[in-house]
């Protein structure tokens, strides 16, 4: 290990070297031409320094080094000991009051006078911002500069910038990962502000751009991929499970084929090794791992961001193979009013409705609404059993945000959501079971009441810009009853979060430390069958992290946080991110990290109810829950993203390989007996290796192209065998198309996707499954939705999922005798019923400040 730090620090070094030879920006405090002259004079003086330009406009100081013993430190020392503060030091008192009174930039009155006299028409301002689904979203890092230059800028956290004119050139650039580049002519103009995807204002003048509807941050220290409104409207994305199907990062899958409960994957792990969070505030954890994506409806999203590898301390120890975040629409900035309507060939039916209001530019609030039913039994596949679930889903939200004179910001908001399904065997038959003579039909059914709040609060403080606090509360109240044949569940769970953080930076914006406190309170109660598990785990913890940004192109993140579990006792959790950029359209990054957590078994496995199993935990242990070990495991990665023209087609390649090594895992046996699901603490082996390479390219402006390649190795040892995950493809393919016509308002999207073999496990001991087999086969799903825009207030889609039809023989064993001891309907490896048409509508009415 020690030599692995080792490289990584020489890494660093030449990283650093080779980033020294472009045009270093220092901010430098000044005022007029004497102060110019005495700051140009004194930085040539320093080693290194091959040439300087010091702005009195915008205080920056222009450096480009000679070699590679430039210092910028050493540089920023020499200018504050003549006098002038720098972004790191701040000048001695003694010496500043020597400097010619003219120059006394600390001084209100004389910095007044200056700007006065200070020539405007030398400074550019402006915005930059990227075009989203009705609203203009600030382009944070975007990159502004004078076209043949090293005179550049990024656009800070509002997407705003100024910079000064260059003497060569009038053309100033705006980039940004993902778009185009674009110059205007800034002769005779002072301010622009810019939409990328829309246009800019600039003398009456409108350029149109496409915005794309997923985009790649290269400035982040992570891997962060950005799920747009554009890419949720893809597909239907009636909720979170059904976001990713135009994702190649995600795979999709059912539980069962009985429930039509959807999962999710990362990693070659199932999402519940995912830490998904709502606004950075944990959400889908504990009973809600598996069924939780639906409680999140598709239209109430604003966007996600996917990460894969280890997240920030900051968040948690829980992460292991990555994170998802889901910001929601925001009161401020959303539609008036937006309704979408749903339905397919199921009948089913969903209807959304989202209101936002703001009372004061201060006080905003959002009403979010969503309802579903679906009454119609359908059986496609002949099996007597319902294909779908039905029942009815009602869903709300009410969230606000406020402003306060003295700089407070902060949200809160309150959600409830009731579920009520039911799914198995066809109502309104008579079924005769053999052996039993049972007259009644195989059943399920799960009503979930859940109800949750939260709170957060930011304050920055005004003496000291780059330095905050913030404050984020979470509880909720979770009550599910539910049976599945004859076999009950019912769960509860309370649980309470808290995060109070601390940021800001230590001598300068380079470096940047964040540190706090947390804690996570869970109390769970659940019943099955006879049996009564209760657990109560109470977590606090203190975090701390580190970053260190060297002219956004080299990041490194730092963390590391102290946790006490109640029961499973201290554990220290260490992550360090590691990004490199050689240029504004490269990044490497490495990443590496430990995770924790505490998994529901029964309800992250709530697949095996829909089959005959038992579940047994073998050798439990007593006093902690469940009587197994917490899951540990370390997760490393490497990843390479890169955009640039093929062919004059701009593009975007991402390759990334991750590795993930379990300490201790709950093993979920199937193998053994085909009777029983059995749950124990790892004996040997467990990782997951997974690599994917990913191209984004812009054929024609009306055409998008997304070409991926996944490969994943992931095993466990089952009592004394090292064997395949059961139901994880190695391979996968996959391809999306996505065609838009601006004049015309069409939208086309078609995936295709490739699934490889899967493992099946052993149902040799079945003497029901006469159709068993070791693998599944190799197979193609096609998804494909067009829209019509019609003005800018109505969208009509038509959609089809599964297009090929394809769909799983026999995915319920003993099928025919559900009560029987054999009958199993968790061996899913594929589609369940065939294709599927759906067809809705979207409307909104833009709010004054989406059109700002």
């Amino acid at each position: 290990m020690r030599y692995s730090y080792f490289i990584l620090i020489l890494f660093l070094s030449n990283a650093a070297a080779i980033a020294q030879k472009d045009t270093v920006f220092i901010w430098v405090d000044g005022l007029c031409g004497m102060c110019k002259n005495r700051i140009e004079k004194e930085a040539l003086k320093v080693e290194g320094v091959g040439a300087v330009n010091y702005n009195v406009y915008n205080n920056i100081l222009s450096v480009v080094p000679s070699s590679a013993a430039f210092n910028n430190n050493t540089l920023q020392m020499a200018i504050a000991g003549i006098g002038h503060d720098t972004e790191k030091y701040k000048a001695d008192s003694l010496v500043y009051e020597s400097l010619h009174e003219c120059c006394h930039y600390r001084d209100p009155e004389i910095r007044a006078d200056h700007l006065e006299k200070l020539d405007a028409s030398s400074i550019i301002s402006g915005t930059v911002y990227l075009k989203g689904e009705g609203i203009k979203i600030p382009a944070v890092g975007a990159s502004v500069y004078w076209e043949g230059t090293n005179l550049g800028e990024f656009t800070n956290e509002n997407g705003e910038f100024t910079i000064p004119r260059a003497g060569t050139t009038s053309l100033l650039v705006f980039s940004y990962v993902g778009e185009s580049s674009d110059s205007v002519d800034m002769r005779g103009q002072r301010e622009i502000n810019i939409t990328l995807g829309g246009g800019y204002e600039l003398q009456a003048i409108e350029i149109s751009y496409k915005k794309k509807a997923t985009s790649y941050s290269f400035l982040t220290p992570g891997k962060v991929q950005l799920l747009g409104e554009g890419e949720l409207a893809k597909a239907a994305c009636c909720n979170l499970s059904e976001s990713f199907e135009t994702t190649p990062s995600v795979d999709v899958s059912f539980t069962d084929a009985v429930t039509g409960t959807r999962q999710i994957e990362m990693l070659g792990l199932s999402g519940a090794n995912m830490l998904i969070t709502r606004e950075n505030i944990p959400d889908i954890r504990g009973l809600s791992a598996i069924y939780g994506l639906t409680f999140l409806p598709g239209t109430w999203v604003e966007g996600i961001q996917l990460s894969p590898g280890i997240g920030s301390v900051a968040n948690g120890f829980e992460s292991i193979s990555g994170q998802i975040n889901v910001e929601l629409k925001k009161p401020e900035n959303s539609e008036k009013l937006y309704f979408n309507f749903y339905a397919n060939e199921m009948n089913r039916f969903e209807a959304n409705l989202n209101l936002a209001h703001s009372l004061n530019e201060n006080l905003h609030t959002g009403l979010l609404l969503h309802a579903k039913r679906q009454r119609d039994q359908m059986d496609r596949n002949e099996d007597h059993f319902m294909d779908g679930p039905i029942g009815d889903q009602f869903i709300v939200a009410n969230r606000w945000k406020f402003n306060t004179s003295n700089g407070i910001q902060g949200q809160w908001g309150l959600k409830g959501t009731f579920i009520q399904n039911n799914s198995g065997q066809l109502s309104g038959e008579n079924h005769v079971h053999p052996g039993t003579g049972v007259y009644n039909p195989w059943l399920a059914s799960m009503d979930t009441r859940r109800v949750e709040g939260w709170y957060k609060m930011g304050y920055l403080f005004p003496d000291k810009p780059k330095t905050s606090i913030g404050l984020q509360l979470s509880a909720l109240n979770h009550d599910q009853t539910g049976y599945f044949g004859k076999r009950k569940y019912d769960a509860f769970q309370q649980s309470f979060y808290a995060n109070l953080l601390y940021q800001s930076i230590i001598g300068s914006t380079d470096h940047v430390f964040k540190s706090g406190l947390s804690y996570q309170y869970d109390r769970f109660d659940e019943t099955l069958g006879e049996s009564i598990f209760l657990r109560n785990e109470s977590v606090p913890g203190v975090f701390s992290e580190y970053t260190y940004n060297y002219i956004n192109k080299v990041s490194l993140v730092a963390g590391l946080r102290a946790d006490n579990h109640n029961q499973y006792g201290f554990f220290v959790t260490p992550r360090f991110h590691f990004r490199f950029s050689p240029n504004e359209r490269t990044a490497f990054r490495l990443v590496s990290g430990r995770g924790q957590r505490t998994p529901s078994v029964f309800a992250e496995n709530i697949g095996a109810m829909a089959s005959s199993r038992s579940y047994q935990i073998v050798n439990p242990q007593p006093y902690i829950p469940y009587g197994l070990n917490a899951e540990v495991a370390w997760n490393s990665g490497i990843s390479f993203s890169q955009e640039w023209q093929l062919f004059n087609k701009p593009t975007i390649l991402n390759i990334e390989l991750f590795h993930t090594r379990f300490v201790n895992q709950i093993v979920v046996d199937y193998d053994a007996n085909p009777q029983k699901v059995l749950f124990y603490n790892l004996n040997g082996k467990s990782y997951a290796t997974s690599f994917q390479s990913q191209v984004d390219v812009t054929f024609f402006p009306w055409l998008d192209v997304r070409l991926a390649y996944r490969f994943n190795d992931v095993k466990t040892t089952y009592q004394l065998d090292l064997l395949q995950r059961p139901f994880v493809s190695k391979h996968k393919a996959f391809a999306n198309f996505a065609v838009e016509t601006a004049s015309s308002g069409w939208k086309l999207d078609a995936t295709i996707q490739w699934q490889g073999q899967k493992r099946i496990p052993d149902l040799s001991g079945n003497p029901a499954a006469v159709f068993a087999i070791d693998e599944s086969p190799d197979f193609f799903i096609v998804n494909a939705q067009v829209s019509k825009s019609i003005g800018k207030k109505l969208e009509l889609y038509l959609g089809v999922e599964n297009l090929l039809n394809y769909k799983q023989d026999y995915p319920i064993i003993s099928a025919d005798d559900p009560f029987s001891e054999w009958f199993d309907g968790s061996m899913v490896w594929g589609p369940v019923f065939g294709g599927m048409a759906y067809t809705g509508l979207r409307f909104k009415i833009d709010s004054p400040s989406k059109n700002r």
